[in-house]
């Protein structure tokens, strides 16, 4: 007798729980932290600690970033001040565990080769829309060295062809090598830009930019074709985004193919503006903004607000 109340007992239980299952009213598990489904701002923001993980203070994208925040109103949230090696070794290892995570991103980058990343939809506008990277010049570089110059003028590639470069260098590759493997495979590309040009007796040339994975690629790869293909000594100055445009602007730096315009580099681009020559983009479709792993379950910034915001 016993046996059979312990069998209907067990049948009871059984029902109970595919009753259950079928009920279309039933509340979805919770989200956990480390887990990929998000079901609410809520949970993302419960599961990234309200943390938004940025790069530099001064960085274009760190100022829009605060714009956003104040535009979406989220309040809750705070923009962890960094560097972009630190920004990409906190994704590397939130990725690693599948873990959520939220970064300040823009493109070109090499991040975006290497992991399945997505941009958050900005309806409101706060990262503006598509960058360019353009080529400035101190003026009188073109009376100075038309040979520089026209070369720099001419110089324009797509975010496919400068990913190939950051790819290689983030895999160990030293950036004067991937320069010189990267002309030699587009051959064609660097005669585009060389042709017909008269090669310079060594003279010298000094080319500024900020450490960004994009500028460093860039910057080595200009080095590589005025020193190899036109003869001139070429001297690459690293510095912070504040000295490049100084720089340029009072003649110690020739020339950068690193301003981010209009958007990244909008305040020194304001206000050395008179003293530059803007030699055009050398690259379009430039994009910023906040960046998730797509197993992330949210789309767009607005998502990051509290509920009763939201509503």
């Amino acid at each position: 007798m016993k046996k059979h109340k312990n069998l209907l007992l067990f049948s009871c239980i059984i029902l109970i729980m595919i009753i259950s299952a079928c009920n279309p009213n039933r509340q979805p598990f919770p989200s956990f932290p480390g887990s990929k489904t998000t079901n609410s701002s809520d949970a993302i923001g419960d599961q990234v600690g309200y943390q938004i993980i940025g790069i530099d203070a001064g960085a274009g994208i760190m100022k829009a970033t605060h714009k956003a925040i104040e535009d979406y109103k989220l309040t809750d949230w705070t923009l962890v001040e960094g560097s972009s090696a630190a920004m990409t070794a906190t994704l590397d290892k939130a990725i690693k565990n599948e873990e959520p995570i939220i970064i300040t991103g823009w493109t070109p980058h090499w991040m975006f080769s290497k992991y399945d990343l997505k941009y958050l939809d900005d309806p409101k506008k706060s990262y503006g829309d598509a960058e360019e990277i353009h080529t400035l010049a101190r003026k009188g570089l073109q009376k100075d060295d038309p040979t520089a110059y026209q070369f720099l003028d001419r110089f324009e590639w797509s975010s496919d062809e400068m990913g190939e470069m950051m790819v290689a260098i983030q895999a160990g590759t030293d950036p004067a090598v991937a320069a010189k493997d990267w002309a030699e495979a587009h051959a064609d590309r660097v005669d585009e830009w060389t042709k017909g040009l008269k090669k310079a007796n060594g003279n010298t040339l000094t080319l500024s930019y900020v450490a960004w994975d994009s500028e460093i690629a860039s910057t080595n790869l200009m080095k590589y074709i005025l020193e190899n293909k036109l003869g001139y000594k070429v001297t690459a100055l690293q510095v912070e985004a504040g000295p490049m445009f100084t720089g340029v602007a009072n003649g110690d730096a020739d020339a950068t193919v690193a301003a981010w315009l209009p958007l990244t580099h909008a305040d020194y681009w304001e206000k050395y503006k008179d003293k530059l020559d803007d030699l055009g983009p050398n690259m379009t479709g430039v994009k910023v903004g906040l960046v998730v792993p797509k197993y992330v379950n949210v789309d767009s910034i607005e998502d990051l607000q509290p509920q009763a915001a939201a509503k």
